[in-house]
């Protein structure tokens, strides 16, 4: 039997407190049995040797104002496909659910999928903390209000080690969803994060094929390379901020309009056209110089593999033929004459999927930001390996230069 340490023998040689120590063991980091005399736990000491390896990082020197290249074993896009770790999107979506997709994104494989579940104590402070907000308070709002909560009562929320990271992005992911107001019934504790999601958005029980959309929407989404919220995850991340700071800045690039609100715009226009027709609408659009929401993408100029992939799905939805049809109606009406429009982006399949499923505007806001917080999680685990700061970029001034000092008497 190897060597065996107390709670105060592990603390001193991870140079923690002891109150780290069983925060890392209720997180599964530290394995622990009762000591002999039934006071105190003990722990392995080779356990504890390779946690403590894990957390050495050689010191390194920033570079301010070099380009950056940003690195990523993660996500890759390539001649119009996307690919997580080497595995197209799609195939991944239609094959595994989002906990398996997630375990795929963080290296485990998708035969490991994570379980997404939130402690108690945090989940009763995120429920308390949801039910002081005052009515009308939108749903993607709840979501960053909760990161907040999460992170407040985290106190390993500094350790920057990557199982110590994953294991709080586990949780948090789960927490996010818990935090939302419930408006179906519940579907348990031990129910996908697809069926707890929707749970929070759908007033009835799913089906089994509009979960299955749900759970493909999560999947598809789970990372978009060097997308605008994850370049802002992974700056936080250099500057060494905690995961749950990487994923409130990742948060707020998602609430413009060009990025992950764009759904919710998307949505409005497709409802017109289900109720007017696609012409009308989009001719309105053209004469009032207003962009079409949820067509084309720069990075998939012959149309969005996440999008084709979503709307066959929601096409087997009651009622998602006649809204995917509206989906083609629109890529039609858009289209110049005599040559190909823009297609269908993602945005715009989360909207059918939401018109389709009798979601609210929002839902396709509140999906793309619960599915993208573990591809930032991921690249902040990236991040965390790289030069620290190496994100600071140098401005071009053109502002008005500083007035020169005249010289005194002395000259100087």
């Amino acid at each position: 039997m190897g060597e065996r340490l107390t709670t105060r023998q592990v603390a001193e040689r991870l140079g923690v407190k002891v109150e780290t120590v069983y925060a890392y063991a209720s997180r599964g980091q530290l394995s622990s049995e009762r000591a002999p005399d039934g006071k105190g736990s003990t722990f392995d000491a080779d356990e504890v040797a390779e946690l403590a390896a894990r957390g050495r990082r050689t010191p390194v020197r920033p570079v301010v104002g070099e380009p950056v290249t940003v690195r990523t074993g993660l996500t890759l896009i390539e001649h119009g496909r996307l690919y997580y770790r080497g595995r197209d999107a799609v195939e991944l979506a239609t094959r595994y659910g989002f906990e398996a997709a997630i375990g795929w994104l963080w290296g485990r494989g998708a035969d490991a999928p994570v379980a997404l579940r939130v402690p108690p104590a945090t989940a009763e402070a995120l429920s308390r903390a949801a039910a002081a907000l005052p009515d009308g308070i939108r749903l993607p709002d709840r979501l960053r209000i909760s990161v907040t909560v999460a992170a407040a009562l985290d106190p390993l929320r500094f350790d920057l080690r990557e199982q110590t990271v994953l294991a709080a992005g586990a949780a948090l992911i789960a927490g996010m969803v818990e935090a939302l107001p419930r408006t179906a019934p519940d579907s348990g504790p031990d129910a996908s994060l697809a069926a707890r999601l929707w749970s929070r958005l759908a007033t009835d029980a799913p089906t089994p094929e509009a979960l299955a959309c749900l759970d493909r929407a999560l999947v598809l989404l789970i990372d978009h390379e060097l997308a605008v919220s994850t370049v802002a995850a992974r700056v936080a991340a250099s500057a060494r901020a905690h995961p749950y700071a990487v994923v409130s800045a990742g948060l707020g690039a998602t609430d413009g309009p060009l990025h992950g609100a764009a759904s919710p715009l998307a949505h409005r226009m497709l409802a017109e056209v289900l109720a007017a027709g696609a012409v009308p609408v989009v001719s309105d659009y053209l004469r009032t110089g207003r962009p079409i929401p949820g067509l084309g993408h720069r990075l998939y100029p012959e149309g969005d593999p996440r999008a084709v992939a979503l709307l066959d799905a929601v096409a087997l939805l009651d009622g998602g033929a006649a809204v995917v049809a509206a989906v083609a109606a629109v890529e039609a009406a858009a289209a110049p004459a005599g040559g190909p429009g823009p297609r269908a982006n993602i945005d715009l399949a989360l909207s059918a999927l939401a018109l389709a499923a009798g979601l609210p505007a929002e839902a396709g806001e509140v999906v793309f930001a619960v599915a993208r917080t573990p591809g930032w999680l991921a690249h902040a685990v990236e991040e965390y390996q790289e030069e620290p700061l190496r994100m600071r970029a140098r401005a071009s001034y053109t502002g008005p230069r500083p007035e020169a000092r005249p010289l005194g008497p002395d000259g100087r």
